[in-house]
């Protein structure tokens, strides 16, 4: 399907960025694609984690000789995600008409001013299988258990490193009660939530567009 995306050098902006926070299978990565087009002749940029992942390391000197991250690419230290993760957090802080696509980038914006949160999500699992069947070529049940671990693992690791976080950007703040458990994608932690069970994909596309944008 193809999304038509309207020009907007005539528009303003009332937020400096936007992240974009969804599971697998969401159409999180969709929304992006859209979003960069939709804005890119305004000077936007977007990025998914990985990519900006790989610009920061460049930005940073974290590459070797040969251009590739000193890291493992299938196993990055809690240190290494740290450090990019708060870059991501001072990028959206201190430049503007960034667009970051990533599991946490919602949540490392908590308290950042003028960032458009977005949460992704869909509300039939066996549709979000199928999205990863076709995109990844893998089995239902292949899809399903690689949701699963991928969920649980990256969960269990960010609830250690973020805790601290969790108390300072959501918790001191008052967003939830210091008895919630940590939920990186609770609903009211996101200024839109997008069910692309329900809302296709230009209209997902449309709501973004109408309430990041202002007519001179």
């Amino acid at each position: 399907m193809r999304i038509m995306t309207p020009h907007l050098m005539f528009h303003s902006f009332v937020y400096r960025n936007i992240t974009i926070s969804g599971l697998p299978g969401s159409g999180s990565t969709t929304l992006l694609d859209g979003i960069r087009e939709a804005l890119k002749f305004d000077g936007w940029v977007g990025y998914s984690g990985g990519a900006f992942m790989r610009e920061y390391a460049k930005e940073k000197g974290l590459l070797d000789a040969e251009g590739l991250l000193h890291h493992s690419a299938g196993a990055y230290s809690e240190d290494f995600d740290r450090q990019v993760d708060y870059g991501m957090r001072e990028k959206l802080t201190v430049e503007e008409h960034w667009v970051i696509e990533s599991w946490l980038s919602g949540f490392i914006a908590q308290q950042v001013p003028g960032v458009f949160k977005i949460l992704m999500k869909c509300s039939d699992k066996s549709v979000r299988v199928d999205r990863i069947v076709n995109r990844d070529g893998v089995t239902p049940d292949e899809a399903i258990k690689n949701m699963n671990y991928r969920h649980q693992t990256n969960l269990a690791k960010w609830k250690g490193m973020y805790s601290k976080e969790w108390q300072e950007w959501v918790v001191k703040p008052g967003s939830v009660s210091a008895s919630a458990p940590i939920d990186f994608w609770r609903e009211d932690l996101y200024d839109l939530v997008v069910d692309t069970y329900t809302t296709n994909q230009q209209e997902s596309l449309e709501q973004v567009i109408h309430a990041v944008t202002s007519s001179k």
